[in-house]
């Protein structure tokens, strides 16, 4: 296990790419940023907008996924008011919302002036996913992944809504895996296929878990069908700079409001995904199996955005990657599972050749200097 020597990501994030200068394919991904003509990228958007808008009658031009984030909020902004295009809102309503999370969704709808539909799938459907998710890849939160992508596009169908227009491109943002076709012009169309589902195939987790009756929402409709009815997907990452900080700033200008009392374990910011509470502990799996888990992420945005100094951030992580998550006692009741049956679980998925037992403590055999 190596640290990039610019950022604090390791080589054990799926994906990522080390060069012979021990720099990782995120870093590099930056330096192409700085390469690109921006207002160009925006003027294709502007053209993509141009060209649809009104084209659906009376109906919606453009649908953005939201959660009532920072990014989604931006989201939301830029594609009504920056393109004044006629927007639809769409969430896949979370597990267990905070209050936060829900007092920042209302606030995007009454701000922005746009619609919004909530799409609830079926919480006992939900939960036995998450749970064969968890127990059989260490991956609850699998589910939540693959509905919000499958029931997003269910909805552009339903409303013949020409555009989806999701955020970053995680591959690119983050150092994974990129499809050609989101390289070349922004692509979304292959967004249910990437990185998140790299431990399992949907059908294997779900098998003798929960019947096809109840799958409508998890299951993409077919490339074909889309495309018959021209609904192109792309992301918005791909025409403007994605940068999480400045997000924020354009949601606070709105009245977002970040978490009330301060970061919570583990986290660096008091403001990203803060929405729902579930997350917290799937994202502290990813630690178990990978050596890195919210800290890194928060200090590799920084850096890669020009917040923060690479000393800056390791000092941070170190201070707080050993922490334990939030919201324990909720992950145990929402997936039935007692504490030792959970920490039986989840022992199953540490990565032995980066963890050893030190003074009777799990520690990470290659610290982050």
């Amino acid at each position: 296990m190596r640290y990039c020597k610019r950022c604090v990501l390791p080589d054990t994030k799926p994906g990522v790419i080390f060069d012979e200068e021990g720099i990782c394919s995120a870093c590099r991904s930056v330096e192409c940023k700085h390469e690109i003509d921006w207002p160009a990228r925006a003027a294709k958007l502007r053209k993509i907008c141009d060209d649809i808008r009104g084209t659906n009658g009376n109906g919606y031009d453009c649908i953005v996924p939201v959660s009532g984030g920072k990014d989604s909020f931006n989201q939301a902004y830029i594609m009504s008011k920056v393109y004044n295009l006629r927007v639809l809102c769409v969430v896949v309503v979370p597990h267990l919302q905070t209050v936060e999370g829900i007092e920042n969704l209302n606030l995007l709808v009454e701000k922005l002036g746009v619609d919004l539909i909530k799409i609830s799938t079926r919480p006992s459907t939900l939960q036995k996913i998450r749970r064969s998710a968890l127990l059989k890849v260490g991956n609850p939160n699998y589910a939540e992944h693959r509905v919000v992508f499958a029931a997003v596009a269910r909805a552009a169908y339903f409303y013949n809504t020409p555009l989806v227009v999701w955020g970053e491109d995680i591959g690119v943002e983050f150092g994974g895996n990129v499809t050609t076709s989101s390289a070349e012009d922004g692509s979304a169309q292959e967004l249910i296929n990437n990185d998140l589902f790299r431990e399992a195939g949907f059908d294997d987790l779900i098998k003798d878990v929960v019947s096809d009756d109840e799958l409508f929402f998890y299951r993409n409709p077919e490339i074909e069908t889309i495309g018959q009815k021209n609904i192109r997907s792309i992301y918005l990452g791909y025409y403007h700079w994605w940068d999480g900080i400045k997000h924020f700033h354009v949601a606070k200008s709105f009245g977002f409001e970040q978490r009330r009392l301060g970061p919570l374990p583990g986290n660096v910011l008091d403001f990203d995904n803060i929405d729902e509470k579930l997350c917290e502990v799937h994202l502290w799996l990813k630690f178990l199996k990978l050596g890195f888990w919210r800290p890194t992420d928060h200090c590799c945005y920084k850096i890669w955005n020009g917040y923060m100094s690479r000393e800056e951030a390791v000092e941070k992580v170190n201070a707080v990657q050993y922490d334990f998550p939030a919201y324990l006692d909720e992950f145990l009741e929402y997936h039935q599972l007692t504490e030792t049956e959970f920490f039986e679980c989840v022992e199953r998925f540490r990565n032995h050749d980066i963890w050893h037992k030190k003074n009777g403590h799990w520690r990470l055999k290659y610290e982050l200097t």
